[in-house]
C-alpha cells in the first residue's frame, strides 16, 4: 500500500505545466545548506500502512497515559470526567451544520447553543457579556490585553508573576507586533499571593494589570484588593483562570471587580487530548466595553414570523470588517469544544457544578494532609482550591517527577520546568487533583514520594 498516488508521469507533466524541468527548481529558494542530500538519517523509508500501525502502536505502548496510572498533574490543563452523554450529544444532526454559522437560516442549532454557551460564561464570570469562544486560554490572554489598549488608550501591562508562564509568552510574543509594553515577574514562593509587590508596579501609564486566580502556585488571591488599586490608576483588571471548576466553590471574579476576565475551558467537557484542541473563554463586566470584545459574538432575535431565533451580531473581528480596524485578527474559536463545555454544563447545571467543585477540593485537602506529613515535605499555600505546591526540602522537583513516572506515578509539575534557573523554584512541585483521583491514589503517590526523598 502506498501513500503517494503520483506517477512519474504524473509528476513530469505537471512540472511541464508550471514550466519547472524538476522538482529541485521548486526549492531554489532555500539556501543550499538547508537542503537534504538524501535520506533522513535515521528515519526508516516508507512501509506498508500495518508496519508503520504496528510500529507506532509499540511507540505508543510505552507511554505513561493518565488513565493508566495515579494522575496529579495540571498547571492549566486538568483531567476531569466527562460523561459519554456529551460526545453523543455533540454529534446530533442538529450541530452538524456550517462551522463559521455566517448563515443564520441553516445554523439555528449551533447559534442557539453559541448563545446558551455565552450565558453559562457570562454567569460562571460573574460578567455582563461573554463572546461565543476564542481560540484558547493563552490567546484570549492577549485579546483582553490588546482590549484594555483599546479602551484605556494605554499600552502598558502588568503581568503577575504568578500568571501561568506560557499565558505570559503569548502576551509578550504578540506584544512586540503591537509595540505594548510588557512589565511581567517571576513568581514569589510565599504563602500569600504578593499583591501589594503587584500594585506598586500600576502606574499612570498602565492599561491593565493582569492577574491569575487561582494562581499558577494554587494560591487564590484577593481580586477586590487589586481591582481597587488598578482602578485608582485608570487601568483595567484582566484576570485569567486556568480551572474553571474553581469558581463552583470561590467567588467569581466579576463579583470582585474584574473589568474583562479570561480563561480555559478545557476542564468542562474537553478531555486532555495531548494538549489541544482547547476552548478560550472571554467575558466582559461593564456592557458598554461590548464593541470592543473580540471574537463573535450571538445575539437573539426574531424572524420575519415573530418567531425566536438567532444570530451573529456586533462582528468586529477581520473577517467582517477591515483587518486594521478589526478587535482581533485571530480567526478561529472554538466552536465545537464550546459546544462540549455548553453540554457538559448543561447536565451539571449549578447544583452539579457545586458538588463536583466540592469533591475536588474535599480530595485536594486530604492529598495536601497527607503529603505534608512527608518528612522534609512542606505545603506553600494556606488557602488552595484542587491545586496546591509542595517544597520538597531542597531535592530538585524535575529528578522526583522522573522517579515517581518509573514507579508509575504522575505525580505533579516541577515549577523548574515552568521557570527553568529561577532561583528558589528547583524544589517546588506543583500537585493537582480531581474527582477522578481517588484516595488509593493519594495513598499511593505519598508511598512513592516517601521512597524517592528517602
Amino acid at each position: 500500500m502506498r501513500y503517494l498516488p503520483l506517477t512519474d508521469t504524473d509528476r513530469a507533466d505537471m512540472l511541464a505545466k508550471i514550466g519547472a524541468n524538476l522538482i529541485d527548481d521548486l526549492f531554489v529558494d532555500v539556501p543550499a545548506v538547508a537542503q537534504l542530500d538524501g535520506p533522513i538519517r535515521e528515519l526508516p523509508m516508507h512501509a506498508s500502512e500495518m508496519a508503520v500501525e504496528r510500529h507506532m502502536k509499540a511507540r505508543a505502548n510505552k507511554n505513561l497515559a493518565a488513565g493508566d496510572a495515579p494522575f496529579f498533574l495540571g498547571a492549566g490543563a486538568y483531567r476531569h470526567h466527562v460523561p459519554a452523554s456529551v460526545d453523543t450529544v455533540i454529534q446530533r444532526g442538529e450541530f452538524l451544520t456550517a462551522y463559521t454559522p455566517y448563515q443564520p437560516e441553516i445554523a439555528q442549532g449551533t447559534l442557539q447553543m453559541l448563545f446558551e454557551f455565552q450565558s453559562q460564561v457570562a454567569r460562571l464570570y460573574g460578567c455582563a457579556v461573554a463572546n461565543a469562544s476564542m481560540y484558547d486560554g493563552s490567546t484570549a490572554c492577549w485579546e483582553a490585553v490588546a482590549m484594555a489598549g483599546r479602551v484605556t488608550r494605554r499600552h502598558r501591562a502588568v503581568l503577575s508573576g504568578a500568571l501561568h508562564p506560557h499565558y505570559s509568552q503569548v502576551v509578550k510574543t504578540m506584544a512586540q507586533f503591537t509595540g505594548d509594553t510588557i512589565a511581567d515577574a517571576m513568581p514569589a514562593i510565599q504563602t500569600e499571593p504578593d499583591n501589594a509587590g503587584l500594585i506598586s508596579r500600576i502606574d499612570d501609564d498602565t492599561a491593565c494589570v493582569v492577574v491569575q486566580y487561582p494562581d499558577i502556585l494554587g494560591r487564590i488571591p484577593d481580586l477586590t484588593e487589586l481591582a481597587d488599586a488598578a482602578h485608582a490608576k485608570g487601568a483595567l483588571l484582566v484576570v485569567v483562570n486556568t480551572e474553571p471548576v474553581a469558581l463552583g466553590a470561590i467567588k467569581s471574579p466579576g463579583e470582585m471587580g474584574a473589568d474583562i476576565v479570561v480563561g480555559e475551558g478545557q476542564s468542562i467537557g474537553v478531555g486532555l487530548q495531548f494538549g489541544g484542541p482547547y476552548l478560550g473563554l472571554f467575558a466582559v463586566r461593564d456592557p458598554k466595553h461590548v464593541r470592543q470584545m473580540p471574537g463573535r459574538l450571538c445575539g437573539e432575535t426574531t424572524d420575519a414570523e415573530g418567531k425566536r431565533g438567532f444570530v451573529l451580531t456586533l462582528s468586529t473581528r477581520e473577517q467582517h470588517i477591515r483587518r486594521e480596524k478589526a478587535t482581533s485578527n485571530i480567526c478561529t474559536n472554538s466552536g465545537l469544544c464550546a459546544l462540549a463545555f455548553n453540554v457538559h454544563m448543561t447536565l451539571l447545571g449549578e447544583k452539579g457544578l457545586r458538588e463536583l467543585a466540592a469533591e475536588n477540593h474535599r480530595l485536594a485537602c486530604i492529598a495536601a494532609d497527607r503529603l505534608e506529613k512527608i518528612a522534609g515535605v512542606s505545603l506553600l499555600n494556606s488557602a488552595f482550591f484542587n491545586e496546591f505546591t509542595l517544597q520538597l526540602g531542597g531535592n530538585p522537583a524535575r529528578d522526583v517527577v522522573r522517579s515517581l513516572a518509573d514507579r508509575g506515578v504522575l505525580g505533579g509539575v516541577s515549577l523548574d520546568r515552568l521557570y527553568p534557573g529561577v532561583a528558589g523554584l528547583e524544589d517546588a512541585l506543583l500537585v493537582a487533583v480531581t474527582e477522578t483521583t481517588t484516595e488509593e491514589d493519594i495513598e499511593t503517590l505519598a508511598k512513592e514520594l516517601e521512597g524517592v526523598l528517602s
